[in-house]
């Protein structure tokens, strides 16, 4: 299993569209829970200016069809959307720093 990380970015009228779907989207991501590592707004100034998920996969394609499925994405909540394969090598939520463990 991989990891991704999507970035949405918001654009003009994601403030309305965010507030429309968010049931829904809250919906979707809580029916699908085990396929995230971690995911949240990203804000500005204490606003939502979009959104980064870490979804879990088996290959790039996977990660593209669970984030393009998500209402928010549907929406055009983000219409800038971004994904990356990641690779998670440091930090608290990885236990230290990887190479230190010889991981």
């Amino acid at each position: 299993m991989k990891l991704y990380a999507a970035i949405g970015e918001d654009g003009p009228d994601s403030a309305r569209l965010r507030q429309q779907h968010l049931a829904a989207h809250l919906d979707y991501v809580a029916a699908h829970l085990g396929d995230y590592a971690v995911a949240g707004p990203l804000k500005r100034a204490g606003t939502p200016a979009g959104s980064l998920l870490v979804i879990k996969a088996e290959d790039e394609a996977a990660a593209r069809a669970r984030l393009e499925a998500d209402p928010y994405a549907r929406a055009g909540v983000w219409p800038r959307l971004s994904l990356y394969e990641f690779a998670a090598v440091a930090g608290d939520w990885v236990g230290g720093a990887a190479w230190l463990r010889g991981a």
